[in-house]
């Protein structure tokens, strides 16, 4: 275990912290303090810092800057009734980051190390986790190559950090069916490049369509397989899945395009834990639209750490719509999945699986 050192900050009063907490909006104010942990070859991972959230300096010849060698992870801390403030699977949040700088040529960083980060931020800013409905902290861990050169290999320092927003609803109508967008020009990702790690080029090619979708009246954009075109990958920020008449859930198999949810596992292991049949292969756009017009597809929903569940009314292209749920969404399995897995955040559904990570008791 690494020691932290502290320093104390606040950006803001008491007053105008709760101004925020009472509408806290999503990414948009950002809490007194942040981590920081330096990684150099030789010293390995040193000089732990829990410090005023700032501006940090960076040579403009940082690696980061030119070669996009950098990793993210989203992670939510929930305040429960009773006054404790918990994190929902932290080690596999930190299991996801591992597995990307092993694709990103970053260092690895200790489990525990991510964990005992995540707790000395939510510590210091406990004050600023929200406790309103559907609300929590949104954390953001990330690493960064800031070694200064110019030069196509990989950086040998390395820093990691952790930040942290108060955070509402991700999408500003809250948990309401939303339209989806399918891009036909732009890919996200391809066989053998990033798509499986958490990186920020992956969300940087994906702007561009969902600026497009959103210019169509949608808050997603759905992302097919750049090889075949309808076999579907993920949308912009969330895994997708599809509920049969039958009530099995069908979801798009990681394919190495695919980000490995922490959500999508939940919402998994979840539906199994109902006795409800998985089938996790690939999906076609063809499928999902031909299943809707027959009655064999129900229901469909996105997942990810920033929405949780959301559910998907239409799906739209530049051909017109393509699948409409009308008044059947959301549908029943959709809201139920969410309700369990929130209550389970929330601390008002049992915890079977040993999810919950607390960090503070009341």
């Amino acid at each position: 275990m690494i020691e932290f050192s502290h320093e104390e900050a606040s950006r803001l009063s008491d007053a105008e912290r709760a101004a925020v907490l009472a509408d806290p909006g999503f990414g948009k104010v950002f809490t007194d303090h942040m981590v920081s942990i330096v990684w150099t070859r030789e010293a390995g991972w040193h000089d732990a810092k829990v410090m005023p959230y700032g501006p940090i300096s960076m040579d403009p010849g940082a690696s980061v800057l030119h070669y996009g060698q950098e990793i993210f992870e989203g992670i939510k801390a929930y305040r429960h009734a009773n006054g404790d403030i918990v994190t929902f699977r932290p080690e596999a949040n930190a299991r996801r980051l591992n597995e990307s700088a092993v694709r990103m040529a970053l260092p690895e960083l200790p489990e525990e190390l991510f964990v005992q980060a995540i707790e000395a931020l939510v510590r210091a800013d406990a004050a600023w986790v929200p406790s309103g409905d559907d609300q929590g902290l949104y954390i953001r861990p990330f690493m960064i190559a800031d070694e200064s050169f110019l030069g196509v290999r990989a950086a040998e320092r390395a820093r990691f950090m952790v930040i942290a927003s108060p955070a509402g609803p991700y999408f500003s109508g809250g948990v309401q069916p939303v339209s989806i967008w399918l891009s036909d020009h732009y890919s996200r990702a391809g066989h053998g490049g990033t798509g499986a790690a958490n990186c920020g080029g992956n969300y940087a090619a994906s702007l561009l369509p969902t600026r497009i979708a959103q210019q169509n009246g949608c808050a997603q954009v759905l992302f097919t397989d750049a090889l075949t075109e309808d076999t579907i990958d993920e949308l912009g920020g969330m895994n997708l899945m599809l509920v049969h008449r039958d009530g099995k859930l069908i979801t798009p198999a990681l394919n190495g395009n695919i980000l490995d949810g922490v959500t999508r596992r939940s919402r998994i292991q979840l539906a199994k834990d109902r006795g409800v049949e998985v089938e996790e292969r690939a999906v076609t756009v063809s499928e999902w639209r031909d299943g809707v017009a027959n009655g064999e597809i129900v229901e469909a929903f996105a997942c990810g750490t920033a929405a949780v569940i959301t559910p998907i009314g239409q799906l739209k292209s530049e051909d017109g719509t393509i699948v409409d749920f009308g008044d059947a969404a959301p549908g029943a399995l959709t809201m139920s999945l969410r309700e369990e897995l929130t209550g389970i955040q929330f601390g008002t559904v049992a915890d079977t699986h040993g999810w919950v990570h607390r960090i503070v008791s009341a």
